[in-house]
């Protein structure tokens, strides 16, 4: 493992060409001072459903925003060759992930059953890969993966599909980041030495029909409900567990290889996809927070063509939600 800094200044450990699960993670990581990957021993039973994400989002601060106005579009502000966007992953993703987790584990339920159950997987989507909030700043681009995968083979592809790679998995302090790397087959020769992300039903991420398909390793951080099957009845719940614990939790980092160039959208077209977020601040990485009130009158200024008021992107947060 390679040891780094991100440009926040966290510290981080990076696996290269793979996306380590947390069993082999934790092998990899012997010797490390991370205390909680090794707290498997004192976790819960908790469920890792399979998520299928259609749109990708890009969180920035208000100098991030209006160099996107300016510049009319997304490109890496330090001179560096990637663009970073998130899963986005909301209510009704979670609720098909449950539907399909349920089918999978009781294929022969009842229509009793299928009545009497019980939603139970937002009790457990309480880590920051399901918050509304953000750890970067406060404003938020959502867009359906297939427009942006579009727009950057348009761009950047000459018209062909862009490809994807396993590149790397980063492990920090209390989190696991599984590194997805999209580039044009022009740069086959470059990246030919990470291997090709491939439709893998054991993958913790892979791409297939137009989607992502994201399996969390874990999707807690604080434990607060063990999952409890019942096989008789054909059920599953979230019980309340004590004490909480503190473990590790997973997300999936999609890096859209731009050189020094820029993915170029509409400027009404980026009015259209921006929302305010509310900020969740970290002690060891300061990052620039703006109140509603601030970001609506910066919207105003930068995008004066558009009149329509700044939404909040405050959809209750999934493990609220139940």
């Amino acid at each position: 493992m390679e040891a780094g800094r991100n440009r926040r200044g966290c510290l981080l450990s990076v696996v290269q060409k793979e996306h380590l699960k947390l069993e082999d993670l934790r092998d990899r990581a012997q010797g490390l001072e991370n205390n909680y990957v090794f707290k498997n021993d004192r976790i819960p039973e908790y469920p890792q459903p399979e998520i299928h994400v259609s749109h990708l989002k890009h969180d920035t601060n208000r100098k991030g925003l209006i160099g996107i106005k300016l510049f009319r579009g997304f490109r890496n502000p330090w001179r560096e060759d990637l663009v970073w966007w998130g899963l986005s992953v909301g209510r009704e993703e979670l609720r098909s992930a449950e539907q399909r987790l349920l089918q999978e584990t009781y294929p022969n339920r009842t229509e009793q059953q299928v009545q009497d159950q019980q939603s139970f997987l937002g009790k457990f989507a309480s880590s920051p890969a399901f918050k509304k909030s953000s750890r970067l700043g406060s404003y938020r681009f959502t867009f359906p993966l297939q427009e942006l995968l579009e727009a950057y083979s348009l761009q950047f592809c000459g018209g062909q599909q862009p490809l994807m790679r396993v590149y790397q998995t980063h492990l920090y302090k209390q989190e696991v980041m599984y590194v997805v790397l999209v580039h044009s087959p022009a740069n086959q020769e470059q990246f030919s030495e990470y291997p090709l992300l491939t439709d893998d039903p054991n993958a913790v991420c892979c791409y297939k029909d137009g989607h992502f398909i994201w399996r969390p390793e874990a999707m807690c951080e604080t434990h607060r409900f063990e999952l409890f099957r019942n096989d008789e009845t054909q059920l599953m719940e979230a019980r309340p567990c004590s004490p909480h614990q503190v473990y590790v939790w997973d997300n999936v980092g999609i890096a859209l290889h731009v050189e020094d160039k820029l993915l170029e959208f509409d400027p009404l077209r980026l009015r259209e996809k921006l929302k305010f977020c509310k900020g969740e601040k970290l002690l060891h990485a300061p990052v620039e927070f703006d109140d509603f009130p601030l970001a609506e009158a910066t919207v105003r200024r930068f995008w004066p063509e558009d009149p329509s008021p700044l939404e909040r992107d405050e959809e209750p947060d999934i493990n609220k939600a139940e």
